[in-house]
């Protein structure tokens, strides 16, 4: 059971391209305790880039499933497609 109100504070990641869009390498969030990687994508409005190949790293993991809620202190790492020649 979810207490209402309370939050985690999590840091998010941005690497690549994507870190110079968004202007910054890295960013500690307040949320509301059970919020889903999924709901960050979509606070921060990068759902599309998940279409692109994007991959989420939860604490150093590689997730294929982002509906489990994070926990405080996770880190949330944002990864850009490889390319290379």
């Amino acid at each position: 059971m979810v207490e209402p109100g309370k939050a985690i504070k999590v840091k998010l990641l941005f690497f690549g391209p994507l870190a110079e869009s968004m202007g910054q390498r890295e960013v500690e969030v307040a949320l509301e305790l059970g919020t889903t990687a999924q709901q960050l994508i979509e606070r921060f409005d990068l759902s599309g880039h998940l279409d692109s190949g994007l991959r989420v790293a939860i604490d150093g993991q590689i997730v294929t499933t982002m509906d489990s809620p994070l926990t405080d202190s996770s880190e949330v790492a944002l990864l850009p497609p490889v390319s290379g020649g």
